[in-house]
């Protein structure tokens, strides 16, 4: 399997390296190129066509934001996740509205988080946010999840990826994700990130 893929922009070097050494120790993704503002950013992401951009919104020339919307416009493949210092809930939920498929607030961006966060953009998930942005208290109860959607979310909250899940539970990757629709439906979230950490705060796994 090809290693993934990916493209930083920030005009922070200090944190382009932070992000480049962390993923130069992580098995299976590439940093392939660095670009200090928006326009670098938008060239780098024609020129290389990697598959995820990681993503500052403020830039020099062009914001991240604007660059957001002009992929999304190109109707570019590349996956974005951004890490921004920003954290208001209406602009990041806005982010992911223009195509953005991630969203992790610099302060709380684990080492760890960064890392699966690329490898679930890459592979097609969406809306992975900082757990703490949309959490809120729980007002009414989920409906009851089975003994497999159990086990399935305890293997979501490991981290582990659908083809993972279904070599652990003897599952076809076609199962796994209709279980989690259901976890979803059930838990009321929208993401494999909001379904943990409603898992782990309600004491459900």
């Amino acid at each position: 399997m090809n290693d993934i893929r990916v493209v930083l922009a920030d005009d922070y070097p200090l944190m382009r390296e932070n992000v480049r050494k962390l993923l130069a120790k992580a098995d299976g993704i590439t940093v392939i190129g660095e670009a200090a503002d928006g326009h670098e950013a938008l060239a780098m992401v024609s020129a290389l066509e990697p598959e995820v951009l990681v993503l500052d919104m403020e830039m020099p020339g062009l914001s991240g934001l604007k660059v957001a919307r002009q992929l999304q416009t190109e109707k570019s493949p590349v996956q974005i996740l951004v890490i921004s210092a920003y954290d208001d809930k209406q602009y990041i939920q806005g982010v992911l509205e223009i195509g953005a498929a991630g969203y992790l607030v610099k302060s709380e961006a684990t080492p760890d988080m960064i890392i699966k966060a690329i490898r679930g953009v890459a592979g097609g998930e969406k809306n992975w946010v900082s757990p703490r942005l949309f959490e809120t208290p729980s007002n009414t109860a989920p409906h009851a999840l089975n003994d497999q959607e159990k086990a399935i979310l305890r293997l979501v909250v490991a981290g582990k990826t659908d083809r993972e899940i279904s070599n652990s539970l003897g599952l076809t990757e076609a199962q796994v994700r209709h279980h989690l629709h259901a976890i979803f439906e059930k838990l009321d979230v929208v993401s494999r990130v909001k379904a943990a950490v409603y898992a782990v705060r309600e004491g459900l796994v």
